[in-house]
């Protein structure tokens, strides 16, 4: 369930906010309230919420710098909310990363509505993070990290495996292999699945999407350049083949991974 923390100083707006939504509908719970934007901040630190409905023009502080202060560190999605004349501002609020502001009065439907934009990202979030996880701990389990202190114990996997870390930038297969250790491409494939719970196929896809990551976090190549960096000389097939690992576009990983 999300916490709710409700940040506005009109009384009978904060207090209709808190009590007129049907916040169980929209698997919610309002966890407190604040009266302007200092007493806002003290709040998210007390409760931690999952998401902040905050009006643009308050006293002491407004919802904005609000926002600016606390948004960044401590990852709540925000609501805020505003009158007619304050649709630039409302505007500040969306580039500071806020899902959705509404208009007073606020429409409950339109409110359920962001709530479950929010969510779905959050969601979307929660996967990709958990992508991220299992993409690392890939990293582990194939010995990426560790690989010079250890080996399979057959020689021929090894050779296949120290290629693919050597080579994955350029375009390899197995056949250049077999041609190399003088033995059939199923013979090797066969082993290497047998030592590694993987094909050839598989285990190089995998290693060049996870150089892929690391690049991608880097923020600094274009996605179509690290495409050729790890060795994907289709751009729509590398799209396709870090879809199928890590769950989400390359785009929206930086998205979501880079500040």
């Amino acid at each position: 369930m999300n916490k709710v923390l409700i940040v506005e100083d009109e009384d009978i707006m904060r207090k209709g906010l808190m009590f007129m939504p049907k916040w169980h509908e929209v698997d919610c719970i309002v966890v407190g309230e604040a009266v302007n934007g200092q007493d806002g901040l003290e709040k998210i630190q007390k409760y931690r919420p999952d998401i902040v409905i905050a009006d643009i023009n308050m006293p002491v502080m407004d919802g904005l710098e609000m926002l600016e202060k606390s948004i960044r560190e401590y990852g709540y999605d925000a609501i805020i909310v505003s009158g007619y004349g304050e649709f630039e501002y409302a505007r500040r609020g969306i580039s500071l990363g806020v899902t959705e502001y509404l208009l007073k009065p606020i429409d409950y439907s339109k409110l359920y509505e962001a709530i479950r934009k929010i969510q779905a990202k959050r969601n979307a979030d929660t996967n990709i993070k958990n992508a991220i996880r299992q993409i690392d701990a890939e990293k582990k389990k194939l010995g990426i990290l560790e690989y010079k202190e250890r080996k399979t114990g057959n020689r021929y996997v090894d050779f296949m495996i120290q290629t693919i870390h050597d080579n994955y930038h350029t375009r390899l297969a197995l056949t250049d292999i077999s041609e190399q250790c003088r033995m059939s491409c199923t013979y090797l494939n066969v082993k290497f699945k047998n030592e590694t719970g993987y094909t050839f196929n598989d285990y190089l896809n995998r290693y060049r999407i996870q150089k892929a990551v690391d690049l991608l976090r880097e923020n600094q190549y274009k996605i179509y350049e690290i495409a050729e960096m790890v060795g994907f000389s289709d751009y729509k097939y590398f799209i396709k083949v870090f879809k199928k690992y890590i769950g989400c576009s390359p785009a929206r990983f930086i998205s979501e991974n880079t500040d």
